[in-house]
């Protein structure tokens, strides 16, 4: 896969299809490739370009491993749009990476012609930050838990009740997970630094482009009610909620993400 020279490091990236560009950014821990499970097909198939890519940090992007900030990774996409000379684009982000677009479409407003946040927030609140500080105290540990509880515990946080009670279904991810566990190299730690310190809901009331804000009903690691709120902060925004998914709504139930998408596109 091509990489791009943008802000001091190498970018890998994935270009596939032709028309209007969406570039869509994944959140922490993941690569570009897990969109191409899904929603790139999807969105290919409409007729979009898309554009998805490894953040620093993760995959064969530089791994930067002394650190980052989250205006980095909204620098890289920013840098990767203009290295490819896309123009303004439609984004997609989920998690950490719907933090990376809501911060684009603040800064770099010129770029975004709409932008779609999953799973995001706009605050930390207490149960987030605890949660974000134990991660962290385990993972500098250097404590390597055995794989088939790193999978069960990603299952029960990422995945919903409905999936859960689903034998055939929680049998496939469980293996998946076992057999794909997480890497905690040192810039996936940096990755795991890139907390929120300040509400940025203030802020993104500053948000012009249309904006379409997704919330997870099911969504352990960062709640429904926190993608309302940024709804709520955002003029342009409407919010939309899935029933029966998780944290991984976008591989839970990719047939109702991708139709969000395209209809939301389709405005």
């Amino acid at each position: 896969m091509p990489l791009a020279q943008v802000n001091g490091i190498d970018l890998k990236y994935w270009d596939t299809g032709d028309g209007e560009p969406v570039v869509m950014v994944m959140g922490m821990a993941a690569t570009g490739r897990v969109w191409q499970l899904h929603q790139v097909p999807a969105l290919v198939e409409a007729g979009y370009r898309v554009i998805t890519f490894d953040n620093r940090g993760v995959g064969g992007t530089s791994e930067c491993p002394d650190g980052f900030k989250i205006d980095d990774l909204v620098a890289d996409t920013a840098g990767l749009i203009e290295h490819l000379g896309l123009g303004p684009s439609r984004l997609v982000g989920t998690s950490l990476g719907a933090q990376v677009v809501q911060e684009l479409a603040l800064a770099r407003p010129e770029l975004v012609t709409s932008a779609v946040m999953l799973a995001t927030r706009g605050r930390t609140d207490a149960m987030r930050k605890a949660s974000r500080a134990a991660e962290k105290e385990l993972r500098a540990s250097g404590l390597k838990l055995p794989a088939r509880y790193e999978a069960v515990v990603r299952a029960q946080r990422n995945l919903s009740p409905a999936t859960l009670a689903d034998e055939a279904k929680v049998r496939d991810w469980l293996d998946m997970f076992e057999l794909s566990p997480v890497n905690w190299t040192r810039g996936l730690r940096a990755q795991l630094e890139l907390d929120m310190t300040e509400s940025r809901l203030p802020a993104y009331r500053a948000i012009s482009a249309p904006t379409l804000v997704i919330g997870f009903a099911d969504d352990n690691v960062l709640p429904p009610f926190l993608a309302r709120e940024v709804a709520d902060a955002i003029p342009s925004a409407r919010y939309r909620e899935l029933p029966d998914c998780g944290h991984y709504g976008y591989l839970e139930r990719p047939e109702a993400v991708n139709a969000a998408l395209l209809e939301f596109f389709a405005r």
